[in-house]
């Protein structure tokens, strides 16, 4: 057995494509129309025929149980490009206790995306604030080992 990728559900999938193009600079890799697959292997299906594979038109959106989490390498720009779309959030920039900034927003069908900063970059950023490996371990609640990997 082996895990593939996600697949979301949506209601206009060019609205969709834009979001993820535009938003999370994703590109479409295969499109079959009602199944789009985007860089990462996320997968788009329209609901139309979501609902004709489960034989229901029992489709839930929004529930707010599960996100889809993304990485950014340069997350102030990111958080500064974000300022200029309409999206919706479902919180704004905070910081976690293990110190990774990070934001919430729905994509167009309540699905949430969480964008944190690339990780690496967290401990990066503590070590060049004066902070040593072994207090930056300790402030992010990792191992030595993944600090000092991280540094290089």
């Amino acid at each position: 057995m082996q895990f593939k990728n996600p697949l979301l559900v949506v209601r206009d999938m060019e609205r969709s494509l834009t979001f993820y193009k535009e938003v999370l600079n994703l590109s479409v890799i295969m499109d079959f129309g009602e199944n789009v697959t985007l860089t990462g292997g996320l997968s788009l299906q329209t609901l139309e025929s979501w609902q004709t594979f489960i034989g229901s038109d029992a489709v839930s959106f929004g529930s707010n149980s599960f996100e889809l989490y993304f990485e950014a390498d340069d997350f102030d720009a990111f958080a500064e490009m974000l300022k200029g779309l309409d999206v919706e959030y479902v919180h704004p920039i905070k910081e976690h206790r293990w110190g990774q900034r990070v934001v919430r927003i729905y994509d167009p069908d309540g699905h949430i995306i969480e964008v944190g900063e690339n990780i690496q970059r967290v401990c990066r950023r503590f070590l060049h604030s004066g902070m040593t490996p072994e207090q930056t371990a300790e402030r992010m609640d990792v191992p030595l080992e993944f600090v000092t990997a991280s540094m290089g």
